[in-house]
């Protein structure tokens, strides 16, 4: 039964990991398209609009790979989570069905209107169309973390004698505590990636001399995009999503800050150190005194409960994992504010475009938003074990008892060598995309 659980748990973070790859670059960008459609509209220089378009290529084709590689996620619920979805169904069942609505209808059909169908339809409703695949993309989201808000903090249910869960209050899915800070700090981290991306883009094509025009707005959209981005996932978001985990789930919130022991007189906020689980402490850390108290409760000597108050089977089965995922995804937060404060000063001062160390970094950092969006969602994840829905029901009573685990892991492996593939093959034409670059003068 442990092997079975390993490899299904294995199979679905591997599948999910990969396909967030792609959505959390399309949420983003989305919005950056609108904003370079709308800024064409109101000063009518073609290279925001050539921009637009430039960009929702990229957007079409992560589209397509988010698509090809959710699929088989929604098989997984009836395959190696089929308790699980036989219990949960009347609930998580409402708000996947309405995603699949937005991602597969609204989002596709006007992403094909604006790529083909601009001469048709003109500058203002080529506008409604980015604008309209932004608001799918965004309302996709909103359903997907509705979904996993439940699952952390459930809501709105009734539990039937057969032990199944229904919905007995529709609206409780949408007024989730859970849900707004989780969501907005989802989304605020997508617009870090996206920014990211641009700026990574633009900073390529100056230091290589190609399409400098558009490298330099590139890299202004992408350094004030992210400096906004990455303060908002700091605060309020970030900050109002870990106060959510104190309240709801204070277990995970130890897990998470290293805090083995309960300590009087406020707590500390580690900075560096090593969990040691079998001696229950923090190995080599540094820490600064009561700052996490008064971050967490506004009150410098306010007690936050360590691992020592609570029953050992509660505790999060991977705390090592949670405890580094947490700590990568805040430092990584860090670093990204230190660098888009630089970058803006530098606009600012009229030097960016030839301050070279920092359009190197810009360029050297793309790949650090995926790890730090992929190691916050580990870190939600990994805070709810035990638990798929949690304090109501355990993981190992959600994974299907008839899908052996010699399946799961020959599954497993093949998805791996596709996903390979598939990863191989975005890599070549975005990087054929990237490198022909923007259209210019084009008939409208």
């Amino acid at each position: 039964m442990e092997d079975m659980l390993f490899y299904d748990r294995m199979q679905f973070a591997f599948t999910i990991t990969f396909h967030y790859l792609f959505p959390q670059l399309t949420m983003g960008l989305s919005l950056m398209i609108v904003y370079f459609k709308w800024k064409f509209l109101r000063c009518k220089i073609e290279k925001y609009n050539n921009a637009a378009k430039f960009w929702m290529k990229i957007f079409a084709l992560n589209f397509a790979m988010g698509v090809v590689t959710g699929i088989p996620m929604e098989f997984q619920f009836g395959t190696n989570w089929a308790k699980f979805s036989e219990l949960t169904g009347g609930i998580i069942g409402q708000t996947l069905a309405m995603e699949g609505m937005f991602s597969f209808f609204l989002e596709s059909s006007f992403l094909g209107l604006f790529l083909f169908g601009e001469k048709l339809l003109g500058h203002k409703l080529h506008f409604v169309t980015g604008f309209l695949v932004f608001l799918g993309s965004w309302a996709s989201g909103y359903l997907i973390i509705a979904t996993h808000s439940w699952m952390q903090y459930p809501v709105g249910y009734e539990v039937l004698e057969n032990g199944k869960f229904i919905l007995n209050n529709f609206g409780a899915l949408f007024s989730n505590p859970w849900l707004l800070p989780s969501y907005l700090h989802n989304q605020a981290a997508s617009l870090v990636t996206s920014s990211f991306v641009v700026a990574a883009i633009g900073a390529f094509y100056l230091l290589n001399n190609k399409h400098h025009e558009f490298g330099k707005l590139f890299v202004k959209t992408g350094v004030i995009f992210g400096l906004i981005s990455s303060l908002l996932v700091a605060f309020p978001t970030g900050d109002l999503a870990a106060k959510n985990v104190a309240e709801h789930q204070p277990v995970t919130f130890a897990a998470m800050e290293g805090i083995f022991e309960t300590e009087e007189g406020g707590s500390e906020i580690v900075l560096i150190g090593q969990p040691n689980i079998l001696e229950k402490k923090l190995d080599n850390k540094i820490a600064v005194p009561n700052i996490l108290s008064f971050l967490t409760y506004q009150d410098w000597s306010a007690e936050v409960k360590g691992l020592n108050e609570f029953d050992q089977e509660n505790y999060p089965t991977n705390i090592p994992g949670l405890y580094y995922s947490y700590h990568i995804m805040v430092g990584l937060g860090t670093i990204f504010i230190g660098l888009m404060l630089l970058a803006v000063v530098q606009l600012i001062r009229k030097k960016l475009y030839k301050t070279k160390w920092i359009l190197w970094s810009l360029m050297f950092m793309l790949p650090f938003p995926y790890i730090a969006n992929t190691t916050g969602w580990y870190t939600a994840e990994l805070g709810r074990q035990p638990w798929l829905v949690y304090n109501l029901l355990r993981t190992t009573e959600g994974a299907s008892p008839t899908v052996s685990s010699g399946n799961t892991l020959f599954t497993l492996l093949g998805f791996i060598g596709l996903y390979l593939l598939l990863g191989m093959l975005f890599l070549l034409l975005a990087g054929k995309i990237i490198n022909k670059g923007p259209q210019l003068n084009q008939e409208h």
